[in-house]
């Protein structure tokens, strides 16, 4: 058998489901790889060595007594360090704030541990998850395990870092401008952004903008599918929700990697009216990659004219830092702040009520406009990132808005689909000379989680047929 950490989460949840491996094996295994490898990744900033432990042998206690499991049962995966996990103390990234040890899971935590999972500890995020890079003032930053000298980006750039570099076979992340699609293109991995609604512990109803979702990250498109047919099978107590579009399993859809479809491609990016938006040589050949992958696969690749609101940027940004205003920092402890988020947060408190209103109009009238553009397509592809990985430090050594500036110029394509609501996965599509990987993000119809997922899975056998991987999985 090959190592268990060289397995897909799909693959493992079946060994041990049928008892060929014991879920205390397993999760001694991946704490192993944490212990070795998290010291020069710093994926993670807790790591539940015990707690973890003691759920592996009450799991394999209730598979021995002939109990019901659930459909992770012993599987293990790890939290950002923005979502609560009972008895685990949770940072949000911040020294400004106390760290409390949470009473009780949030819901996205507590979903996964009803279906079985075992949670190893806490990934590394940025402060207050607000940027797409994961560094902070409370541990060293998360790193990329194609390269340590760059990023993962963010927010869920630990969670990424420990998928890629084999310490859990995948993860949960949070994504409301990008943040499970930038550091799954950033390492190599698939990375999924639900339609708004479709999962309930993480809907994108809860926020101001209703930017905010739960989604895998996973070395594999099947993987991914099956952490999110977990995360859909929970009660939505919201009044809108995706959950009825799709009555079927999305890993199945994965592994029959069935459909061709007719997709729009577009490098144009709300940002541009506002800021140079220009594309690196890394960004164009996987882009152009993803293309040829698509034409080869059986879809018809189409240009498009797509055109956005140019007041798009200055409303997204007042909208995703209004949050700011009402956290719980003390005026004595916002010199605790990184730079970034002490600059958004003061400019946050000087908006008036009448701005946000008017800003909150500005991106309703985006999604549905944007919507409409897309709706001759099955599908939009566009780069995942702007531009190849950055190295640690660069966003963090300028003042808090050439940070912001850079941010959006690495990532200018996806905080415009949490905006609109709709459904994105990004793939790898190229490795670099250097080893690190790029690719391409594909944005469906509402409710189409099932046909990105679908194509997905077909990029990735044309990528293994032709004798490349995307799974930035380390030795």
């Amino acid at each position: 058998m090959s190592e268990l950490h060289h397995l897909s989460a799909i693959d493992l949840r079946d060994l041990l489901a049928r008892g060929d491996v014991s879920a205390r094996e397993v999760t001694e295994h991946f704490l192993r790889r944490i212990d070795a490898l998290n010291p020069e990744l710093g994926a993670f900033v807790t790591v539940t060595h015990d707690d973890a432990l003691h759920a592996a042998d009450h799991a394999d206690r209730v598979r021995l007594s002939g109990a019901r499991i659930g459909p992770l049962h012993g599987v293990p995966l790890a939290h950002k360090d923005l979502t609560d996990m009972a008895g685990v103390r949770t940072t949000l990234g911040t020294a400004a704030l106390e760290h409390a040890v949470a009473e009780q899971d949030a819901p996205l935590a507590a979903v996964l541990r009803r279906a079985g999972a075992i949670s190893l500890g806490k990934t590394q995020v940025p402060e207050l998850g607000l940027s797409s890079y994961s560094e902070n003032r409370i541990a060293p930053p998360a790193r990329n395990p194609l390269d340590p000298r760059l990023s993962p980006g963010g927010s869920s750039g630990g969670s990424a870092a420990a998928v890629a570099a084999g310490m859990v076979p995948f993860a949960p992340g949070t994504d409301g401008g990008g943040s499970v699609r930038i550091p799954a293109a950033a390492t190599g991995l698939v990375g999924l952004k639900p339609n708004r609604g479709r999962v309930p512990s993480g809907s994108g109803q809860a926020d101001l903008g209703q930017l905010v979702v739960a989604g895998p990250l996973a070395r594999t498109s099947v993987d991914a599918a099956l952490l999110l047919d977990v995360l859909v099978h929970e009660p939505s107590y919201r009044p809108t929700s995706a959950a009825s579009r799709y009555p079927g399993s999305f890993t199945e859809a994965a592994l029959r990697a069935e459909g061709r479809f007719r997709i729009g491609i577009s490098t144009a990016s709300p940002f541009s009216a506002a800021m140079d938006i220009t594309l690196d040589n890394a960004a164009i050949d996987s882009f152009h990659t993803g293309i040829d992958l698509l034409q080869a696969a059986g879809h018809e690749v189409v240009d498009t004219e797509l055109r956005y609101d140019p007041r798009y940027s200055e409303a997204f940004q007042l909208v995703w830092t209004a949050g700011l205003a009402t956290a719980h920092v003390s005026a004595e402890s916002e010199h605790r702040l990184t730079d970034i988020t002490r600059v958004l947060r003061r400019r946050a408190l000087g908006r008036s009520a009448a701005e946000l209103a008017g800003a909150i109009d500005v991106l309703r009238q985006f999604e549905r406009d944007t919507i409409e553009q897309y709706s001759p397509y099955d599908m939009i592809l566009t780069p995942a990132l702007g531009m190849a990985p950055r190295p640690i430090g660069w966003y963090t050594d300028a003042d808090g808005d050439t940070d912001y500036l850079r941010q959006c110029q690495y990532s200018p394509f996806t905080s415009m689909v949490n905006v609109s609501g709709l459904p994105a996965i990004t793939v790898p599509t190229l490795r670099l000379p250097d080893g690190i990987s790029m690719g391409v993000q594909l944005i469906g119809r509402p409710g189409e989680e099932a046909q990105l997922l679908s194509v997905s899975a077909q990029l990735e056998a044309l990528r293994r047929g032709a004798g490349t991987s995307g799974s930035g999985r380390s030795a």
